[in-house]
């Protein structure tokens, strides 16, 4: 069960400080948290990661970080 208040809830500034906080300790939980506490972040995550992206369909995408950026293909300019 996740706890925090929903996603779709959460003003615009406080959805960008709570994913960012969540990248910050993701590490951390990985390494040394339970499967629970695992669990609950990976959930929590993305929760909010979906809501941003439900918020922001046409958000700019870097072409290095598509998979024929990062292959350095040719048609794409790479």
């Amino acid at each position: 069960m996740s706890t925090g208040v929903p996603g779709v809830d959460l003003a615009e500034q406080d959805l960008l400080r709570e994913i960012e906080q969540l990248h910050l300790t993701r590490n951390e939980t990985f390494l040394h948290g339970s499967h629970d506490a695992l669990r609950e972040h990976t959930a929590r995550s993305f929760e909010l990661e979906q809501e941003y992206l439900r918020r922001h369909p046409d958000r700019e995408v870097d072409p290095r970080r598509t998979r024929a950026g990062a292959r350095g293909d040719p048609v794409h300019g790479q």
